[in-house]
């Protein structure tokens, strides 16, 4: 996803009011963003919390501030300055975490983002968005360039299933029909789920659903069919259950009496075994590979 996110950057690199920030991160991938810049592409060094602060001060001045870097470091670092300069002021710094999840695998924990979304939407103002595919990224930086409020992207390695034909950027977008259970997957984990069901016949798969804007707020109507007909809901998201998708639709669900028949939430877990490995690796031991997944769905119709 960092290359599109970089390519439409660089699309919008005339306008003068937008600036671009990183912590000294992004060698080898914004080189073209940086030559179409100039002097609006600042290196800011390994100072997040300064480079928050720059950011809204830019904000107030009516520019267009991104500031980016590896998730952690974007988010956990200078959180207080988030919160105290951008969130409670409402200013629209764009906020970019890359590799969420356990997308910088065997670097370990200090690099993972388990709980990035869920406490940044703790704060004032805030809203986050989680492209599901590389394809979805146009179109989320197009949204994001007119956005008015303080804004989180989160991005991921591009995971989409070769031969599968990428439906339009919506917040919700069901990618396959089935009956066995509805699943919701948020970002790039949907993608080997989708491949692995692709070639199951409907009545021996799940629809499968993308989120990828939060925070929560309606349900669409086809989502709500899909549930009231299969009556099981899998949740499965690259994030601690605290704060999680899994936690805010639950209470959506509970407070309009629409909780389905079966719920079943599939989070990030952490480090089970102590041991790093592979982005691969982590979803495997939290249960987080489409085998698992689907494994749920098959299990739960069975009965």
């Amino acid at each position: 996803m960092r290359n599109e996110f970089c390519r439409s950057l660089v699309d919008a690199a005339p306008d003068p009011r937008f600036v671009f920030m990183t912590g000294d991160l992004g060698y080898k991938a914004l080189e073209s963003l940086r030559d179409a810049m100039g002097d609006r592409f600042i290196n800011a060094g390994v100072a997040e919390q300064n480079m928050v602060g720059v950011a809204a001060g830019l904000a107030r001045e009516g520019l267009n501030p991104w500031i980016y870097s590896i998730a952690p470091f974007i988010y956990a670092r200078p959180f207080e300055h988030i919160r105290n300069d951008i969130c409670l002021h409402d200013l629209p710094v764009k906020i970019v975490g890359n590799g969420g999840g356990y997308g910088y695998g065997v670097m370990g924990s200090t690099h993972h983002a388990l709980e990035d979304y869920g406490t940044l939407l703790t704060l004032q103002n805030m809203h986050a968005f989680i492209p599901t595919f590389a394809a979805d990224v146009t179109a989320v930086i197009a949204k994001l360039h007119v956005f008015p409020h303080p804004a989180y992207l989160r991005l991921g390695l591009g995971e989409e299933p070769v031969g599968y034909a990428v439906p339009p950027y919506a917040p919700w977008r069901r990618l396959l029909t089935g009956d066995t259970a509805t699943v919701l997957a948020i970002g790039p984990l949907a993608g080997p789920i989708l491949a692995a069901a692709c070639g199951l016949a409907p009545a021996d798969r799940p629809a499968i659903w993308s989120l990828a804007e939060l925070p929560l707020v309606d349900l669409p109507p086809e989502f709500l069919s899909d549930l009231r007909r299969t009556q099981r809901l899998i949740v499965a998201e690259e994030h601690v259950a605290t704060g999680s998708v899994g936690q805010m639709l639950a209470t959506h669900l509970l407070a309009k009496n629409l909780a389905p028949r079966e719920f079943i939430h599939l989070p990030a877990l952490g480090y089970p075994s102590g041991l790093y490995g592979s982005q691969k690796f982590h979803r495997k031991e939290c249960g987080l590979d489409a085998e698992s997944i689907l494994g749920h769905c098959v299990r739960r119709r069975a009965a």
